[in-house]
């Protein structure tokens, strides 16, 4: 049986998964807490959404670099092996086949049915669930069964979501200068109120993790036509199409409505903001909510890509449990339902945790932390070793890309790590807890070069 994934897409699905993963619920919903943190100043929220996205796109740019130089499996597990060894690569592709996928994966259908009930006046959290579950479900089954399907609904749902996007910046722009409302909010809010929380540190914290999720793209690498320049040239276009999206809606957003109408609205602004535009038309703003759904739906299906991945690129490798089995792929599929099929068991597990632990408050406490933005705090502390010896061993390298951009990532990365905990505080060391236990018995499973691992060693030697 071939082993080997088939080359099934291009520049085009490259780019709609850095888009389309990034750009979900975050962008709707961080809005406020960014304006609220800046005391209504909207050049300091623009220059917010700026400064993070010049984070994120200077790590996008610098596993550019890396991309070009290696195609294998999956991306971000190559480059580990590459630049660092295997145990590493390892222990990461362990984190993101078990925590990280997973918990965002079923974060992002919990939000989409969430806004679902929402829509629909559902108030059962049970029926919430039920949803949630059934979302992922069909998203799982999509990427098993029709791949290629997966890959053109990822780039319809990132279409359909830049389209509220695009609405509100152009319209609501021109609206805006047209009534005065963007001249007035761009000079009354020049320097702004006090703001909470930080100022412009903790509306930086805040809109951080509306970036997260463009690394998740790297998995298909040994999916993409040409992948050495494809994939570099996704990372770098998405990012930056990100950048140019979000702060063209802020500008949308300050020209509809007053600062203080927007700090106040809380997570209806884009009903609000959307029903505003249309002349106080209530039907908008819930078209606008469909959107949103679709959207976060989109960004699903795009984590879920990875998801069905991440197993099969340490089985690949003769590692983690049961590598002959989880290696196979489906002979009509091309995909491996078996390694998904328990990453996809991992995600339910996850859903639960979310839904009766951080939802319903009905677990330990030290299990019931916000596991959707948490995991960011190992995921950049994994990166920063890449990044090091990126420097030491690649000699062939422009000074610059050498140097400069690993150096520039390594800031941005503790800066990442720095504001998880700032935000979070005692809820990141009940994440760390339990991410140490996982990674301990991820770490049972890593083999030496015979191929053995401690379960082995400790059964059968």
């Amino acid at each position: 049986m071939n082993n080997e994934l088939k080359k099934k897409y291009g520049l085009i699905t490259a780019i709609c998964m850095v888009v389309g993963i990034v750009i979900g619920s975050g962008v709707f919903f961080k809005a406020t807490p960014v304006f609220t943190n800046n005391g209504g100043s909207v050049v300091k929220s623009i220059l917010t959404v700026f400064v993070v996205g010049v984070l994120m796109t200077v790590c996008a740019y610098t596993f550019s670099i890396l991309a070009g130089k290696h195609a294998k499996v999956n991306g971000i597990v190559d480059y580990a092996e590459a630049e660092v060894g295997d145990r590493l690569a390892y222990m990461l592709g362990w984190f993101i086949s078990v925590i990280y996928y997973p918990v965002i994966a079923s974060t992002l259908a919990w939000v989409s049915a969430n806004y679902t009930c929402s829509l629909f006046n559902i108030s059962d959290a049970n029926i919430r669930l039920l949803i949630t579950a059934s979302y992922l479900t069909a998203s799982f089954l999509l990427n098993i069964f029709a791949p290629k399907i997966s890959g053109k609904f990822q780039i319809s749902t990132t279409v359909i979501k830049l389209i509220p996007l695009a609405i509100m910046a152009i319209a609501g722009t021109i609206v805006g200068l047209v009534n005065g409302q963007t001249v007035e909010n761009l000079t009354a809010g020049m320097s702004g109120a006090a703001g909470t929380s930080g100022g412009f540190f903790g509306a930086t914290v805040a809109f951080a993790f509306a970036y997260e999720g463009w690394i998740i793209a790297t998995c298909i690498n040994a999916e993409l036509h040409d992948a050495k320049k494809t994939l570099p040239k996704a990372l770098v276009i998405g990012t930056l199409v990100v950048i140019s999206v979000y702060i063209a809606y802020f500008i949308g957003i300050a020209s509809v409505l007053p600062t203080e109408e927007i700090m106040a609205a809380g997570d209806n602004l884009p009903k609000i903001a959307f029903t505003k535009l249309f002349g106080g038309n209530v039907v908008f703003g819930t078209i606008a909510y469909v959107f949103i759904i679709i959207s976060c739906l989109g960004t699903m299906n795009g984590v879920m890509i990875g998801n069905c991945r991440g197993l099969y690129a340490l089985a690949v490798r003769n590692q983690g449990p049961a590598p002959k089995v989880l290696a196979k792929l489906g002979e009509k599929t091309n995909m491996p339902i078996k390694a998904a099929l328990i990453t996809f068991a991992i995600t339910l597990l996850w859903m639960l945790q979310w839904e009766f632990g951080l939802i319903r408050g009905m677990l330990p406490a030290i299990i019931s932390f916000e596991n959707d933005e948490l995991p960011i705090i190992t995921l950049y502390a994994m990166y920063i070793p890449i990044f090091i010896n990126m420097m030491i061993k690649s000699k062939d390298l422009h000074p610059v890309k050498r140097f400069v951009f690993p150096a520039l990532s390594i800031g941005a990365c503790l800066f990442m790590i720095f504001s998880a905990f700032y935000a979070y505080k005692l809820q990141a060391f009940y994440y760390l807890f339990v991410f140490t236990l996982i990674m301990l018995v991820g770490l049972m499973f890593y083999r030496d070069t015979k191929g053995r691992s401690v379960i082995y060693k400790l059964f059968y030697k």
